[in-house]
């Protein structure tokens, strides 16, 4: 699962994600690639049943590109536990994801095994996503 290694404070504020993506909104590596269109929290281990959910569909071949990383803390108090006494403990990693931010790129695959790839690893995610080509990539594999 993705983690930082360290980071300079262990707790963080909750925050909102405001806006669009300022960068990371474009394919940088792959033919295809996976584009957020609402605002979320993505965690580590829903980046991971994507990762697995994709690369599975594509029977290991061509190449799979994560572009998003989970570095924010979240923290949870167990439950049934009394109010005050401070803030919980870190429970698990997330990434803030931006509307047009590219979660996944993929390539060296034909374009239908792709696409298909791409909806497997978007059902794993809490976001509303759109698929997205290059131009000439559907050219490549024709």
């Amino acid at each position: 699962m993705l983690s930082p290694k360290k980071t300079k404070y262990r707790k963080q504020f909750k925050g909102k994600i405001h806006g669009i993506a300022k960068s990371g909104f474009t394919l940088n590596f792959g033919a295809y690639g996976l584009k957020s269109v609402e605002p979320e929290r993505v965690t580590a281990r829903q980046i991971e049943a994507a990762r697995r959910a994709i690369t599975r569909q594509m029977k290991r071949q061509g190449r799979v590109w994560i572009r998003i990383f989970p570095d924010v803390p979240v923290t949870d108090k167990p439950a049934e536990v009394r109010m005050g006494k401070g803030k919980g403990a870190v429970e698990y990693w997330a990434a803030r994801v931006h509307p047009g931010r590219i979660m996944f790129e993929i390539d060296g695959v034909p374009d239908d095994v792709a696409r298909e790839a791409l909806r497997l690893g978007a059902a794993k995610l809490p976001v509303k996503t759109r698929i997205v080509a290059r131009i000439d990539a559907a050219a490549e594999h024709a």
